[in-house]
């Protein structure tokens, strides 16, 4: 049936493979346990990217008000 769809065997045996730890017969990871590693990995990385802003806005503002180089500026 595979051949007839044009699927060579190798991805049908991984699907099986899978079948078979999604049903608990086989150890391994579960498709529900990889969809939510993906989805968990995705929000860090958003979460990260998200505090990056805030984070690279301070550095820039400390700057104006570190007493080491306000002086400078005003003697300009």
């Amino acid at each position: 049936m595979a051949r007839q769809e044009g699927v060579s065997k190798e991805p049908v045996r991984r699907w099986l493979a899978q079948a078979d730890v999604d049903d608990g017969t086989r150890p391994g990871v579960t498709s529900e346990e990889s969809a939510d590693v993906r989805r968990l990995k995705a929000e860090v990385k958003r979460l990260r990217e998200n505090n990056e802003i805030p984070l690279k806005a301070s550095i820039l503002f400390a700057g104006d008000f570190d007493p080491r180089t306000v002086d400078r500026r005003v003697h300009r």
